[in-house]
C-alpha cells in the first residue's frame, strides 16, 4: 500500500471512529472542565468568579498552549481546534496499531484489519478511562500518540517513536509515563541512549511552560510532592472520585482484570515467534505496568496517604490490559485464517470483539450480545478467506453492527435547545461577572455545559467535583457550597440566602420562586437576585 493510501485509510478509519462508533462528545465529561479554563485563560475577566478556573490543573502540559495557539491561528472555536487535535491523534493512533501489526509480517490489508477491530475502543471498568476517548481532553491526545510510538518503535523508527513519545507526556504525563518506563527498557537493549535526551527536553519544556503559565492556573509546588491526603481529602475522593481509590472496586473488576491479562499472556505465547524483540518488550511490559499499578496504587494511596497518586491516577494504566488483548486476539484471528484454523480464527476473533459489546467479561453476558459477537467474528473469517482485501470491511462492518444491532450507547445526548436558550441568553444578556446557581440539578451535567457555553461561573455543580483528586482548597470550597446549596436539594426559603453567598442568578427546571423570571422557556426559569 502506498504512503498516501496508507494515510488515507488511517484517517478514514478515524473519521468513522469520531463520527460513527465509538464516537466523540463535548462538554459531556472532562470538557466541562477543560472548556472553560481554556476561555480563562485566554481572557481572565471570563469565568473570574468562578472556583471550577481558580486553580486549574493545567500547569504541566501543553494542551491549553496548544489549543489557544491553534484558535488564534485559525479564529475558529475552541471546539473546532479541539476536534481536529482529537482526529487527528486518532488517526495516529491508528496508524500505529497499524504498524504493530505489519511488525509482525502481516501485509497491508490484514494489518489495517487488525487497526480497524482495536479502533472500535473498550471501557475500561474500575479506573473509568477509555481506550478512545469521547471528548478532546488532554489524554484523548496522548494516548493515541503513545499507541503511535510503540508502532515506530516496533519498526526501529526510534527517533520518531521518541518524539510522538514526548509530545504525549507533554500533553499528559500520566498516560505517557507508562510508556516512557517500557521504552527506557527498549531503548537500553537498544543501546540508544539518546531517547533520554528527548524525554529531558519534554521535561523541561513541561517545567517551562508551568513557570510561564498564565493567571487561574494550579501553582502546586515542588515542597507538596509527597504531601499525604487528608482525612476530608479521602472522604471526598471516596465520595466523588471512588474510582481511584481500589478498594472501592468490586471484586469481580480485578478477577476482570486478570482474566484479560491471562488472555494476554495467551495470545502472546501464541504469536511470540512472529513477534520483533521491541514490540514484544511494549507487548508485556505496558500491561505488566498495568497490572502492577493495582497493588502500589493500593500500598502508596490506601496505605501510605501520598496525595500524588489520585493526580497521576496509575490505576488507568490498567487500559494497556484491555488494548492490548484486543490487539493480540484480532492478530491470532488473522494468522489463523492464514493457517485455514477456522474454528481457532472464530474463537480469537469474537475474543476481539467482546470489549466493545461487553464491558466487564465477569458479568453475564446476554445472548443477543454473544450471538452478535459470534456473527462478527464469523463474518472477519468469512471475508478474509475470501480476499484479504475485502478483510478490513468485514472489521468496518462491526462500526455499524454494534450501536445498531448491539444496541450499545456509549454516551447519553445532553445538549438540548432549551439548555441551548438558556445559555445564549445567559451570554448575551447576564453581566460577565454574574453567579448562576441550579438548586435542582442534583447531579447533572447540563450546569457544566451552560458554563462553558454561556462562559458565565456557576457557583457550584457535580460535575466541577471530579477535581478533589487534583485540588485540596478546592475540593473542601467545592464541598462546602455543595452542602450550603444543593445536598438538601431546593427549598423556596432557601432563595433569601443565596443572595449572600454571591449569586445573582438561580435557574429552576420547575417553579419555585414566587417572583416573575427574566427569562423562561419550556425547560427552565431563572429569577434574579437583585
Amino acid at each position: 500500500m502506498k504512503s498516501w493510501a496508507t494515510a488515507a485509510a488511517m484517517l478514514a478509519v478515524a473519521l468513522l471512529t469520531y463520527f460513527q462508533f465509538p464516537g466523540h462528545t463535548w462538554l459531556q465529561q472532562d470538557s466541562q472542565i477543560y472548556v472553560p479554563i481554556l476561555e480563562h485563560l485566554r481572557d481572565p475577566m471570563v469565568l473570574r468568579n468562578d472556583i471550577l478556573v481558580a486553580q486549574a490543573p493545567v500547569a504541566f502540559t501543553i494542551y491549553d498552549e496548544a489549543a489557544r495557539f491553534l484558535r488564534g491561528l485559525t479564529g475558529l472555536e475552541f471546539r473546532e481546534v479541539l476536534g481536529v487535535e482529537q482526529i487527528a491523534a486518532r488517526a495516529l493512533g491508528v496508524w500505529g496499531l497499524y504498524l504493530m501489526a505489519s511488525a509482525m509480517g502481516l501485509g497491508p490489508w490484514p494489518a489495517l484489519m487488525a487497526a480497524a477491530i482495536c479502533s472500535l475502543g473498550a471501557k475500561i471498568a474500575g479506573p473509568e478511562v477509555l481506550t478512545f476517548e469521547y471528548e478532546p481532553t488532554p489524554r484523548a491526545i496522548a494516548l493515541p500518540l503513545v499507541i503511535c510510538a510503540v508502532g515506530l518503535a516496533a519498526h526501529r523508527r526510534y527517533w520518531a517513536a521518541e518524539v510522538a513519545g514526548a509530545v504525549a507526556l507533554l500533553y499528559h504525563p500520566p498516560t505517557a509515563f507508562p510508556f516512557w518506563v517500557v521504552f527506557l527498557v527498549v531503548l537500553w537493549v537498544a543501546k540508544r541512549a539518546r531517547g533520554l535526551a528527548m524525554l529531558a527536553a519534554a521535561a523541561a519544556i513541561l517545567a517551562i511552560a508551568a513557570s510561564a503559565q498564565a493567571g487561574g492556573t494550579d501553582p502546586r509546588p515542588l515542597q507538596e510532592f509527597f504531601r499525604r491526603v487528608t482525612p476530608l481529602q479521602e472522604q471526598l475522593q471516596r465520595m466523588r472520585t471512588a474510582y481511584v481509590w481500589i478498594s472501592t472496586w468490586p471484586p469481580r473488576l480485578l478477577v476482570h482484570h486478570l482474566i484479560l491479562a491471562a488472555v494476554v499472556g495467551a495470545a502472546f505465547a501464541r504469536v511470540r515467534r512472529e513477534l520483533p524483540r521491541d514490540l514484544a518488550i511494549f507487548l508485556l511490559g505496558l500491561p505488566l505496568v498495568g497490572l502492577a499499578a493495582m497493588p502500589l496504587s493500593w500500598l502508596l494511596l490506601e496505605k501510605a496517604k501520598w496525595a500524588m497518586v489520585p493526580q497521576v491516577q496509575p490505576l488507568r494504566g490498567l487500559l494497556f490490559v484491555a488494548l492490548w488483548m484486543q490487539f493480540l486476539t484480532a492478530v491470532n484471528g488473522i494468522l489463523a485464517v492464514q493457517r485455514r484454523r477456522l474454528w481457532e480464527s472464530i474463537g480469537w476473533f469474537a475474543l476481539a470483539y467482546v470489549l466493545p459489546l461487553h464491558t466487564v467479561v465477569t458479568m453475564p453476558l446476554a445472548w443477543r450480545t454473544a450471538a452478535l459477537v459470534l456473527a462478527l467474528a464469523a463474518l472477519a473469517v468469512l471475508v478474509a478467506r475470501f480476499d484479504w482485501r475485502m478483510a478490513p470491511a468485514g472489521a468496518l462492518a462491526a462500526f455499524f453492527a454494534i450501536p445498531l444491532v448491539g444496541d450499545v450507547v456509549n454516551y447519553p445526548q445532553l445538549h438540548t435547545p432549551e439548555l441551548a436558550q438558556l445559555s445564549s441568553w445567559a451570554r448575551s444578556s447576564a453581566p460577565q461577572d454574574a453567579v448562576f446557581l441550579f438548586p435542582d440539578a442534583g447531579r447533572a451535567l447540563f450546569p457544566g455545559i451552560f458554563r462553558a457555553e454561556a462562559r458565565r461561573a456557576v457557583y457550584v455543580d457535580w460535575k466541577g467535583g471530579g477535581q478533589v483528586n487534583y485540588l485540596r482548597d478546592f475540593g473542601e470550597q467545592w464541598w462546602f457550597r455543595w452542602q450550603l446549596t444543593m445536598a438538601g436539594g431546593f427549598h423556596p426559603a432557601d432563595v433569601a440566602k443565596y443572595s449572600g453567598l454571591g449569586i445573582t442568578y438561580v435557574v429552576l427546571q420547575s417553579p419555585g420562586v414566587e417572583r416573575a423570571p427574566v427569562f423562561e422557556n419550556a425547560k427552565y426559569a431563572v429569577y434574579s437576585l437583585r
